[in-house]
């Protein structure tokens, strides 16, 4: 492939990175598809968009496939799994590994006990849940990607996952804050090459602007672009992408053959509006708005990251749901206005990125508003029950296999992690045991226990979302199995 022959890559990987307008005028492609191909340890420091990543996942899937089972595993945020799939699929498309993204267990516990992947992309909690169930081993692992670890908000799942990691397994991260990784790049990549950071010496570039952003989900970027050119009308209008992995439904969202559209992966020309289809590096921005007023789409998980380099920001709200509906509380509004500009609510966008996946961002925020007026008795008929600080959970196991209380305490210190303080109360019953844990926790808690082994006995567990249990009780629910806790409709 033209200009691609000094990557030691294979052909087919040279030849997708190609076809998404990459060359080796890009330092990530010159220096990060090679070094992923060689499997040596790598940080990408780059915007936080999986399009960045193109050049060192083409190095990592030309050396994966076979028949050993998955060879590697890449953990991002719930909000972006679609995004990597999509990127890993267009490189994939001539290459041997077999991919999967992972948004629950079932079809990858399956997929992986038949060892019919290579690469596993899936979240921190989920890869976990799989190590618990046996399927998934990290001790057999050749590569993990760490896809914005600033991002994922999962240290207790990450940890136990690094922990079995084999010293020589090659470890690739993608990051929008290299100065915020030190520790950890230290702790799983040492001695591993950076690409993409500036040089030491190199003042950090201040935020630039002035921008408009429009909040849209990953897979709803085309929608918001044709949406915004529509409310805008621009004489001309120039999309700026970081590659071409998307060209296809960009050409669907704007007329790409009109003489006044431009498509570019590069330096934009000058039109009067330039809209970013990925969020662009701090240089690139400020070419960008050099050419023309600029419109910034801006997914969850790349919020805190435009924040920093863009200032001022005016928000362009889009139609859809919240323009159906209009309220007069203009009390409401001001608080809420004060607390996105006084304290960026980037846990709660961690927190709500999944349901912008499925959800219109308004409707979202509609519902969370009615939660809150319920809540503070302000008008909304209804009220928003407290959440527990523990929940009670279930485990199939109890005094008829002479189960103690002290078995299931270690169970839950030594592999499941769980502070021993955390552990409430626990009911030993005949044929089964209720412990109170961490209501944050739960699921997490009993997704690790299911399958495990408490005297000589694989359990199970789930969490207790039905009445409580009058005091005394001492059997399971009626008519359910022996031994096992009973699912409630």
């Amino acid at each position: 492939m033209p200009g691609f022959e000094e990557l030691h890559v294979t052909a087919a990987a040279a030849a997708a990175l190609h076809a998404l307008g990459w060359t080796t005028e890009d330092a990530a492609a010159r220096e990060a598809a090679p070094t992923a191909a060689r499997g040596h340890n790598l940080v990408v420091v780059a915007p936080p968009a999986p399009a960045y990543a193109a050049p060192a996942l083409a190095g990592l899937l030309g050396r994966l496939g076979g028949d050993g089972g998955v060879q590697g595993l890449l953990l991002a945020p719930a909000a972006e799994l679609d995004e990597w799939g999509a990127i890993a699929n267009a490189l994939g498309r001539d290459l041997p590994a077999r991919v999967q993204v992972a948004h629950g267990e079932s079809r990858a516990l399956r997929r992986l006990r038949a060892r019919e992947l290579d690469l596993l992309i899936t979240t921190p909690e989920i890869a976990l849940a799989l190590v618990r169930r046996s399927a998934l081993k990290m001790e057999a692992m050749g590569v993990v990607c760490l896809a914005w670890p600033e991002s994922l908000g999962a240290d207790e799942a990450l940890t136990p996952l690094m922990h079995d990691l084999p010293k020589e397994a090659q470890r690739i991260i993608f990051t929008a804050a290299a100065d915020r990784l030190a520790d950890l790049v230290e702790r799983y990549a040492r001695k591993a090459m950076t690409v993409g950071a500036a040089p030491a010496e190199s003042t950090p570039l201040p935020p630039a602007g002035p921008v408009r952003t429009v909040a849209v989900p990953w897979q709803r970027r085309a929608a918001a672009l044709s949406e915004v050119v529509e409310l805008l009308d621009p004489a001309s209008l120039v999309v700026w992408a970081a590659d071409l992995s998307h060209e296809a439904a960009i050409a669907a969202a704007v007329p790409l053959g009109d003489a006044a559209v431009t498509l570019t992966t590069d330096d934009a020309p000058k039109a009067s509006l330039i809209i970013a289809f990925d969020p662009p590096s701090p240089e690139r921005l400020r070419q960008l708005l050099g050419a023309g007023d600029v419109v910034l789409l801006v997914p969850p998980t790349a919020d805190a990251y435009v924040t920093r380099i863009a200032t001022p920001r005016r928000p362009i709200r889009l139609s859809g749901l919240l323009e159906a509906v209009t309220h007069e509380a203009g009390a409401h509004r001001a608080a809420i206005a004060r607390a996105i500009e006084e304290n960026r609510p980037e846990r709660a966008l961690l927190t709500l990125a999944p349901l912008f996946e499925r959800y219109d961002p308004s409707a979202v925020a509609a519902a969370l508003y009615d939660l809150w007026v319920a809540k503070s008795g302000a008008g909304v008929p209804g009220a928003v029950p407290d959440v527990p600080a523990t929940s009670k959970m279930l485990v199939g196991v109890g005094m008829m296999y002479k189960s103690k209380a002290k078995d299931l305490v270690a169970i839950l210190t030594k592999e499941l992690r769980l502070d021993k303080a955390k552990i409430g109360r626990i009911e030993l019953k005949d044929s089964f045991l209720l412990v109170d844990v961490p209501a944050q926790d739960a699921e997490r808690i009993a997704a690790g226990l299911n399958g495990a082994m408490i005297r000589r006995k694989r359990v199970t567990a789930r969490v207790d979302r039905g009445a409580a249990r009058p005091a005394g009780r001492g059997a399971p629910a009626r008519g359910g199995p022996r031994g096992a806790p009973r699912a409630r409709d």
